[in-house]
């Protein structure tokens, strides 16, 4: 069994010269309210679920962008609602987001 049951990182990169990244697209705001709904729900912690920052994942053409390990599952998401959605479903009950899945040749 690992450490923790979920291990999120949410891609907090700003890439220079308007190329296409995560930061201008709020995911700085996406990851604080991940990790707040997270903490309030009882999830946090060993055996639970950690939410880190991330730098550049080199899936920028589908920013903002996180990714729920151990799965490997990749989301794409526009705001509080979809973090919450991802939360609920996936965090708390097993269940991905089938509708916020990145899809798998998105890269850079």
């Amino acid at each position: 069994m690992s450490y923790f049951k979920h291990h999120v990182f949410f891609c907090l990169n700003e890439r220079e010269g308007g190329e296409a990244s995560c930061a201008p697209r709020g995911a700085k705001a996406a990851f604080d309210h991940c990790k707040a709904k997270v903490k309030a729900a009882g999830l946090a912690g060993p055996g639970g679920v950690r939410v880190n920052k991330a730098g550049c994942m080199d899936r920028c053409a589908g920013g903002p962008v996180a990714v729920v390990y151990p799965e490997g599952t990749w989301y794409t998401y526009v705001d509080r609602d979809d973090i919450d959605e991802i939360v609920e479903s996936h965090l708390k009950n097993g269940r991905p987001v089938e509708r916020l899945l990145l899809a798998p040749d998105i890269g850079r």
